[in-house]
């Protein structure tokens, strides 16, 4: 911790008047979000600002870029916060002409600015000066128009052009004295994991550059919340994003930023529950992950796979007696949970009992077939390496961040729920490869079932006449206008978090989602390069991505 950014630092927390000062007059003037303060500056000084506040406040982590279309102006909002302390934040908000919405990039100071200004380009219009690759993300090049633009014709025809004999080498990628080859690997391929589609450059065998081709599963979830209600309509949305298992851990994303910005309570029992059926999604993810990655490394529907499917369909089950649904839960609403625990309860809370009775042995068995595994150990120790400093830099979170031995769990860091209350440990490796992020969704697994069983006591012995599931809410929810703030939950992949400006309306006026595996996913070409193909399939199985979150 540099001199200066023991000055900002406070008991209170971030001094934003030291902050001001660092920054001089480079601050045009100060908002004040929610969340966090919010410094806004020239769009020729972004670079120096953030500079500033990463290098001399300790400011290393960049959670999301959101940029969105003003009458008046376009904007951009960097959140800043900090990986050694989650509950400082501080957002830069930069506003760009309407006429020549021009900004500086942020790339050159965050790696994962590379991804998120390309997806503002993309969808709001806004150029990024200096950026390293300024291309479209989620839309084909071709496309004309910027979706999320005031300006934008949504009945202009699009033609996609398809270059039949384009030579997708560029010069840089050849070498006097390589063998250089281009590979497609997907779209439609079952070690990508969805539809993503890997443009992949290879010298000899060896991996030279990975390009991530996202975008072909991208459904305007964002713009789908923009025109639903707070209260009613926007909820059923993000058991989509994260579709496979994670869905009550995409609710509480929504839940918890709507019930911030709506100044809701939720009762404690709520809250139990809350936690309890969030950390079951969590064992279903990690088991999914776990399954799928050995069906990468083995290539064939091996016992592992099998038993992952077995075991994460008894956490099905329980969710189901739980929300009514298998996958799409629509449980959580704001203020609370839609009803109470499935009746007869004793039953329900003896079905959890078994399941966590079962798990220890369960564990050790995937530890026996997996983890002393010798070609397992061949195949994932050593390769996918992502050092602490890069994983900070591309925005990484979740097992990935806790794999390169980056100490950061959002439950902890920034509690909500009922984490605070109870026992648990946040797991962290020091490897960085693939073996480690493993290991971490394997032990992650552990510390989610003490978290089950301390929740079951709790629910267990709780006054009947004291069971509040939800709180009053209004039937219209509307916030005040130009209201702004940014919350995050710790998903099974890592920080989920969302930013809503509301504009005085019972909708929202943005609606902002940050997905931790599309962070997770632009580190790949950092991790592959000088690897092998195999390498690259086990590394991309490593970070777990599903595409519906990443394209959202």
């Amino acid at each position: 911790m540099s001199s200066y950014e023991e000055q900002l630092d406070t008991a209170e927390g971030v001094d934003y008047d030291a902050i001001a000062d660092l920054l001089g007059d480079r601050v045009v003037r100060r908002e004040t979000h929610l969340n966090a303060e919010g410094f806004v500056v020239r769009p020729d000084q972004v670079a120096e600002s953030l500079t500033l506040l990463r290098e001399e406040a300790g400011f290393d982590h960049l959670s999301m870029v959101t940029a969105q279309d003003y009458e008046d102006r376009y904007e951009t909002i960097y959140h800043l916060t900090k990986y050694a302390d989650r509950t400082h934040e501080v957002s830069v908000v930069v506003p760009t002409d309407p006429e020549n919405p021009v900004s500086e990039s942020a790339a050159s100071v965050y790696k994962t600015a590379n991804w998120h200004e390309r997806e503002a380009y993309d969808l709001v219009g806004v150029e990024y000066d200096g950026h390293p690759d300024l291309r479209r993300i989620l839309l084909p090049e071709t496309w004309q128009g910027h979706p999320l633009s005031s300006d934008y014709d949504q009945d202009k025809p699009q033609i996609v052009q398809f270059d039949e004999h384009k030579n997708p080498l560029e010069d840089d990628h050849r070498g006097a004295d390589s063998d250089t080859m281009f590979l497609n690997i997907g779209p439609h391929h079952p070690a990508t994991h969805g539809v993503l589609h890997l443009k992949t450059v290879l010298d000899g065998e060896q991996v030279a550059d990975v390009d991530p081709d996202i975008g072909y599963l991208h459904r305007c979830e964002e713009q789908m919340c923009q025109q639903g209600t707070y209260r009613h309509q926007i909820m059923p949305y993000p058991d989509r994003w994260d579709y496979a298992s994670a869905g009550l851990l995409n609710e509480w994303a929504y839940a918890r930023v709507a019930e911030d910005l709506n100044d809701i309570e939720v009762p404690e029992y709520a809250q139990i529950i809350r936690t309890m059926s969030a950390e079951f999604c969590r064992i279903a993810a990690h088991l999914l992950a776990v399954g799928t990655f050995a069906l990468d490394i083995y290539g064939d529907f091996t016992a592992i796979f099998m038993y992952a499917m077995r075991d994460r369909e008894k956490v099905q089950n329980i969710l189901e007696d739980l929300t009514g649904q298998r996958m799409m839960f629509n449980y959580f609403r704001l203020g609370g949970v839609v009803w109470d625990l499935p009746e007869p309860r004793e039953e329900w809370f003896e079905n959890i009992r078994d399941f966590l009775d079962d798990l220890p042995g369960t564990l050790e068995e995937y530890h026996d077939l997996i983890t002393t595994n010798e070609i397992f150990q061949t195949r994932v120790i050593g390769t996918g390496v992502l050092d602490p400093e890069d994983a900070k830099q591309f925005g990484t979170t979740g097992p990935v961040a806790r794999a390169s031995g980056i100490d950061y769990d959002i439950r902890r860091d920034d509690p909500y729920g009922y984490y605070d209350e109870l026992d648990w440990n946040v797991v962290t490796e020091e490897g960085g490869d693939n073996y480690a992020r493993f290991l971490v969704r394997m032990q992650e697994v552990e510390e989610s079932a003490k978290i089950i069983s301390q929740c079951v006591d709790l629910l267990e012995d709780w006054p009947e006449d004291e069971r509040n599931i939800q709180s009053n809410v209004p039937r219209t929810l509307k916030p005040d206008p130009d209201t702004e703030v940014y919350r995050a939950v710790e998903g099974a992949k890592g920080e989920l978090g969302i930013y809503i400006r509301s504009d005085g309306t019972d909708k929202p006026g943005r609606f902002k989602i940050r997905s931790p595996c599309f962070c997770n996913l632009s580190a790949l070409n950092a991790m592959s390069k000088g690897e092998y193909v195999p390498d690259l399939v086990a590394t991309l199985g490593s970070l777990d991505v599903i595409l519906g979150e990443v394209d959202r």
